[in-house]
């Protein structure tokens, strides 16, 4: 199927109700307990996982506490500017949390099995517009143990009202 196609086709189907999530195309093959009481168990555990390391991580900027409660040392790393590992994120993530100017306000967290999601509003500094930033996770036993990001700068102007969160 075309790359052009594919999210058109998920799209649509998504709208129409008559698809899976979409975050099942990226996968390499569906969940066979989705839907089950395994997924829902799966799922709620995860949810708890992330709803903690989210409000240790983005609200307390405990990033020490967070990634080595919740995150594997061996977790891997899509963000191309930062290496693998808990410890290299730790090093990394630390100054900018403990800078007080930053802020990171969460907006919303989705979990299904071992995906998770963090949409979260970010600023630099109190005067800046700042950025919406998609943060999602792979859990595994209990652990983070993936990470990718999205990040999109909040323009001076927006065709709607309601842009961003």
């Amino acid at each position: 199927m075309s790359h052009i196609l594919k999210p058109a086709l998920a799209l649509a189907l998504a709208v129409s109700g008559a698809a899976a999530p979409i975050i099942a195309w990226g996968r390499p093959a569906p969940n066979p307990h989705h839907g089950s009481g395994q997924h829902a168990r799966e799922t709620a555990r995860n949810r708890a996982i992330i709803t903690d390391f989210a409000h240790r991580f983005y609200t307390l900027r405990q990033v020490r506490s967070a990634f080595e409660t919740y995150v594997a040392p061996d977790y891997i790393q899509h963000n191309p500017g930062l290496a693998d590992g808990r410890d290299a994120a730790i090093t990394m993530l630390a100054p900018m949390f403990a800078d007080r100017g930053h802020s990171f306000a969460i907006r919303h967290i989705v979990v299904d099995g071992d995906l998770a999601a963090v949409h979260i509003f970010v600023k630099p500094d109190p005067a800046a517009r700042g950025a919406a930033v998609a943060d999602f996770y792979r859990l595994k036993d209990g652990k983070i143990v993936e990470h990718w990001d999205v990040i999109q700068p909040i323009p001076e102007q927006s065709a709607n009202t309601h842009p961003m969160f």
